[in-house]
């Protein structure tokens, strides 16, 4: 089969989930709202968490900066595939798709360096609270914060570069409903060899290296539960982070998962199904899984309601 070169590529097509056109109102209507509530949850958390003082220390900067990435990355894929589906259209531009695997491939992993950097913080605030406000400054937060975006975006453009150098065949249908990237670097007729490498390596260093390091920062937060003598000392550490690992848990055992499950079955469509768990399952649920289980930013969102009914009044 020919090669194209990438100036005379036009688009691509998303598969999508299903072929059946009975099927598409459903999932039509179940992403939108999926969607409509990931916006809201995490607009909830962003505003409560700037309106509220009592919610200006760490914990909650990172946590409002996770929710922003959360709604810029469901922005990523979801608005796109609504699009398609409302038009009964599959296609998406060959520019459209080196910049959803930009910004994709470029907040996913922002999300997994929060997750870190919040690991960290509360591995500070149980293992060493008398130090946690020294630690902790304004400063050091702004500063995981940028170094977090740098990586992100540095790790996204190598990515984003590495398609461009790509040539494609006629075949160009892509069966997910984003444009993931492995799915559209196997579509390739170029020697692929270079982009896997640098798949691999990504994934066990900016992948493997989080996750290890918040595994660690946790080893040594039961390490301090543990020496608490009190049972109240213990409940009290433990809940302090007990979102963070729900939340830690939900991203990483989804995520896994699919690329696990990927690795064992050839059927791309199982795939793509089971990505939404951790591409927009994940992202719709932790504003609730952090207001359920958090009295500060329970509290913080009823003044919040209770001051938006006096304005109304």
């Amino acid at each position: 089969m020919k090669p194209m070169n990438d100036t005379e590529i036009s688009e691509f097509l998303l598969l999508g989930f299903a072929e059946d056109p009975e099927l598409q109102p459903l999932i039509f209507g179940l992403f939108l709202s999926m969607y409509l509530v990931t916006l809201l949850g995490n607009l909830l958390i962003i505003m409560a968490t700037i309106s509220d003082s009592h919610l200006h220390t760490p914990m909650y900067f990172f946590l409002s900066n996770l929710s922003f990435v959360d709604i810029c990355f469901t922005s990523t894929t979801i608005p796109k595939m609504l699009v398609n589906i409302q038009t009964q259209s599959k296609a998406i531009t060959y520019a459209g798709c080196i910049t959803q695997i930009h910004f994709f491939v470029l907040l996913i992993e922002l999300d997994i360096l929060l997750l870190t950097v919040m690991a960290y913080d509360r591995y500070v605030a149980i293992c060493c609270p008398l130090h946690y406000m020294v630690i902790m400054k304004p400063h050091l937060c702004g500063l995981l914060i940028l170094v977090s975006w740098v990586v992100s975006v540095l790790y996204a453009l190598l990515q984003s570069l590495m398609v461009l150098r790509l040539s494609f065949c006629m075949n160009l249908e892509i069966p997910h409903y984003f444009c993931e990237l492995n799915q559209v670097v196997q579509l390739a007729c170029s020697d692929t060899f270079l982009n896997e490498v640098v798949i691999y390596v990504a994934a066990i260093l900016l992948g493997g290296g989080p996750l290890t390091g918040i595994l660690y920062s946790y080893s040594k937060i039961v390490s301090s539960i543990r020496a608490i003598s009190s049972a109240q000392g213990r409940y009290k550490a433990f809940s302090t982070c007990a979102s963070h690992i729900s939340v830690v848990s939900l991203f990483y055992c989804t995520s896994l998962g699919v690329y696990l499950s990927s690795a064992v079955t050839q059927n791309s469509r199982s795939t793509s199904t089971a990505s939404v768990m951790y591409t927009v399952v994940t992202p719709m649920l932790n504003p609730f899984i952090y207001s359920l289980r958090n009295q500060d930013l329970k509290s913080a969102l009823r003044r919040l309601f209770e001051r938006e009914r006096l304005n109304v009044n």
